[in-house]
């Protein structure tokens, strides 16, 4: 299963920033990457539905 990884910039837009085929991979990058970086993260499937949201 494809997973997108996108972030969200300080104007509100998404921007893609990885694709993983492992959803649990794609989770625990997200959220370290969420907390480093103090920006959300949200986990897209491959038809672009939202899986997870993840908050710094």
């Amino acid at each position: 299963m494809r997973v997108e990884i996108e972030y969200q910039d300080q104007f509100g837009s998404w921007k893609h920033f990885q694709t993983k085929n492992n959803e649990a991979d794609a989770f625990r990058v997200a959220s370290r990457r969420a907390q480093s970086t103090g920006k959300r993260h949200r986990l897209l499937s491959a038809e672009g539905s939202l899986l997870d949201l993840i908050s710094p």
